[in-house]
């Protein structure tokens, strides 16, 4: 498992993307800058793009990752989703997913995530 808080983000990400793809979504673009914001995921399911949050927690000292979006990143997100569906006018509708992620030991000792997947989350 990666040390650094960057690195654990960037393959809670991967890990994220790669489960999502399990469920039948398909990756458009990963950390899109906007002026406003970024995009961690953004993701195809059928005709509805999915502008997925990721979140990743360690553990839930200071609450869960679900709690930790508030109205000001809800915003960003929304402004950055705007941008992104301009640049893209082939894309229509679109949605916000959450996906809040924990570590879990497995018993050989590696390490795995449990995924808490919200659709339409705000």
């Amino acid at each position: 498992m990666p040390q650094n808080s960057r690195s654990r983000g960037q393959h809670a990400e991967q890990a994220c993307c790669e489960y999502l793809k399990q469920q039948g979504l398909k990756l458009l673009d990963k950390n899109y800058q906007g002026r406003r914001g970024e995009l961690d995921l953004v993701m195809k399911d059928r005709n509805t793009v999915v502008f997925i949050e990721v979140r990743f927690r360690k553990s839930n000292t200071f609450g869960s990752a679900l709690e930790s979006i508030t109205a000001s990143k809800r915003e960003k997100l929304r402004l950055t989703a705007e941008q992104y569906m301009q640049q893209e006018t082939r894309l229509t509708n679109g949605r916000f997913d959450v996906v809040a992620m924990s570590e879990k030991s497995q018993n050989n000792g590696s390490e795995a995530y449990t995924f808490e997947w919200v659709k339409n989350a705000f």
